[in-house]
């Protein structure tokens, strides 16, 4: 049911993509100019846990409007409540399909491959796969000719309260934000 939803959330994003007629299309326009880099990164230290994620992006604009592409994310952990402190390494791929309806607006779906790893009910170091079907929404501010600031919220289908203690999200949304590099900024 839940990869219905997203298929058919795929395709209608695709569908209006390509009915927009002149003003989205990107013909004549060179691949080389095409292709949007940017990411996120994440840094923080505390008490209990210190973190580092870096979160690069590249995609490829189809037309003015729609934009495909994949992230791959790198985490490193350190929790300090163990002793000795526990280390953990996660990382994950996601391909993505992303549509702006308006001024900056879009909607967006993606498919998330994480492994990371945990603590087991045993205490021992364990590492498991998650896959994940997200879709929402967000917004993207241009910042200058070819940077943009962009915020997201999307919704993961495939998160599920009862195993949430050995999932990577503990809840069924995840906010991103981050900084678009390119020469299309949507």
């Amino acid at each position: 049911m839940r990869f219905t939803f997203l298929f058919c959330f795929f395709m209608a994003c695709m569908g209006f993509a390509f009915a927009q007629g002149e003003d989205n299309s990107l013909k004549g326009t060179p691949a080389k100019e095409r292709i949007v880099t940017g990411g996120g990164f994440g840094l923080g230290f505390g008490n209990v846990q210190d973190y580092v994620s870096v979160s690069p992006v590249i995609g490829y604009a189809v037309t003015r409007k729609f934009l495909v592409g994949s992230g791959f994310t790198y985490r490193y952990t350190k929790y300090k409540i163990y002793n000795p402190n526990v280390t953990f390494n996660d990382y994950s791929i996601n391909p993505f399909a992303r549509f702006t309806i308006y001024n900056g607006i879009f909607v967006q779906t993606e498919y998330e491959h994480m492994n990371y790893q945990f603590i087991s009910g045993s205490g021992e170091k364990s590492r498991e796969s998650f896959n994940s079907f997200l879709a929402g929404g967000g917004f993207i501010q241009p910042v200058g000719d070819k940077m943009a600031f962009y915020v997201m919220a999307l919704y993961n289908f495939s998160y599920t309260a009862s195993d949430a203690f050995y999932t990577p999200y503990q809840s069924p949304w995840v906010i991103r934000a981050g900084v678009n590099i390119g020469n299309f900024i949507f």
